[in-house]
């Protein structure tokens, strides 16, 4: 699939990280799944980059299939370099209510109220971003699949009038 803008032809990674890029403004919290087992081998560099000024949530997801200890090695890791950090299972949903009191809990610092939380669903090909969305939603509202690159575009998904993700193909 290409993607054409201003009469470039840019490959589908490329595509997918200038849609990134465009949509960043309309959000305020980017939440990157990783999967639990090999948590710096499923990120994209690119996210760090991209998101450097917006506010962070990792999700270890799968955290169920890896080893206690070394998701709060990682876990640790990653609060160490300013993320919250939330150990997730998506398919059965422990974790998600750790989420949303986060969420919650940093709008009330910032003193934001009655305005829905519009948040960024990011990771690479595969990780369960669209099986973590259709778990915290409680419906099935995002499409997934058992092989990569089953979302094709963004969708915007309105959990509640408090919450709305933007679920992205991976990159």
């Amino acid at each position: 699939i290409n993607c054409c803008f201003f009469n470039k032809v840019y490959n589908r990674v490329e595509c997918d990280v200038w849609m990134m890029q465009e949509n960043i403004k309309l959000i305020d919290l980017i939440i990157e799944l990783v999967d639990a087992r090999v948590p710096l081998s499923s990120r994209n560099p690119d996210i760090d980059e991209l998101g450097k000024n917006k506010s962070r949530l990792i999700l270890l997801n799968k955290s169920d299939l890896a080893d206690e200890r070394q998701n709060e090695a990682w876990k640790t890791y990653f609060q160490a370099k300013g993320f919250y950090v939330v150990k997730v299972d998506s398919r059965n949903g422990s974790g998600m209510k750790a989420i949303n009191n986060e969420k919650i809990e940093r709008d009330r610092r910032r003193g934001i109220k009655n305005r829905p939380i519009r948040a960024m669903v990011v990771g690479i090909p595969n990780v369960g971003k669209s099986t973590f969305i259709n778990t915290f939603a409680g419906r099935a509202c995002a499409k997934t699949g058992n092989k990569p690159g089953v979302t094709k575009g963004k969708q915007w998904i309105r959990l509640n009038k408090g919450v709305e993700l933007l679920d992205t193909p991976g990159i």
